[in-house]
């Protein structure tokens, strides 16, 4: 199969896709979509795993623990920035040992999404969130696995530069900060440890990006879909999917006024390699 897309960042092993899973996976690869399903506590860990089992190519799996799934708490429709109305997580500890029994699986190719949401936190939040970051940074460390980062930051209180403080203290651990919202001066941060940064469909809808994609090389970018959340127009009002990273793609070849072969080209290569997708 000719791939042409690698969606860095979805969720097609959510409930959102119980009745068409498969369906839109095959949307996807029959139109040149690679993708990655990112897990977000165990089960969902689990399941990305078993739907990259399915496949020979073009589907893999990061496992790892979200930071809001970390403690019981209520997530909201403004919160999750899609159409589902929310969720009560029940609050999860990072097993090490159960993710790495998973991360034995050849289609495991990171850990995450992990890292630090400050949106609802509290003090005794965001030490929960700080010990089981920690934790799955160091698996990372252990197996030469990059990290798929979650970084939410809230007015002041800047989950960005706590991230870069702890990563400070594992300086072979690389990653991808996923949906990237940061300054250009953390962008800076983030690119000089070796990471890459990730762009969502959120970009063909505002303008407040602008800026800060024009900013980061291509050569240090990433696109995904974050589906089923945040659909790119001309999408809207539809549930997103992986097959519509393509639209992701075709913003920042505006926005950078680069030739849109030029940013579908390098942003491919740069997750195959990123994430060793050798098969691809």
């Amino acid at each position: 199969m000719n791939f042409k897309y690698i969606d860095a960042h979805a969720h097609v092993n959510f409930a959102a896709y119980d009745e068409d899973r498969s369906e839109v996976i095959e949307r996807a690869l029959n139109e040149g979509v690679a993708m990655i399903n990112v897990g977000t506590q165990k089960d969902t860990s689990k399941e990305a795993v078993e739907l990259s089992e399915q496949y020979e190519a073009g589907v893999y799996a990061i496992i790892g623990l979200h930071p809001i799934h970390t403690g019981k708490s209520f997530h909201d429709k403004e919160e999750l920035g899609g159409d589902d109305e929310g969720f009560t997580s029940r609050g999860e500890v990072f097993d090490k040992e159960y993710y790495r029994e998973l991360a034995t699986n050849k289609k495991v190719v990171g850990i995450g999404e992990c890292g630090l949401d400050y949106f609802r936190a509290e003090k005794e939040d965001k030490d929960t969130q700080t010990k089981n970051f920690i934790s799955q940074i160091e698996l990372a460390d252990e197996l030469s696995l990059p990290l798929m980062l979650h970084v939410r930051p809230k007015e002041k209180d800047d989950a960005y530069l706590d991230a870069l403080a702890i990563l400070d203290s594992f300086p072979n651990v690389k990653g991808n900060s996923h949906f990237f919202a940061g300054s250009k001066e953390t962008a800076k941060k983030f690119l000089k440890r070796g990471f890459t940064l990730s762009f969502t469909g959120v970009i063909t809808f505002t303008k407040d990006y602008d800026e800060l994609v024009r900013y980061v090389s291509l050569e240090n970018m990433l696109i995904e879909t974050d589906c089923p959340y945040v659909t790119p127009a001309p999408h809207r009002g539809h549930r997103n999917e992986p097959r519509y990273v393509k639209e992701v793609a075709k913003k920042i070849a505006v926005i950078k006024n680069l030739p849109l072969e030029q940013v579908e080209k390098k942003v491919f290569e740069n997750t195959r390699e990123f994430f060793g997708l050798v098969d691809l």
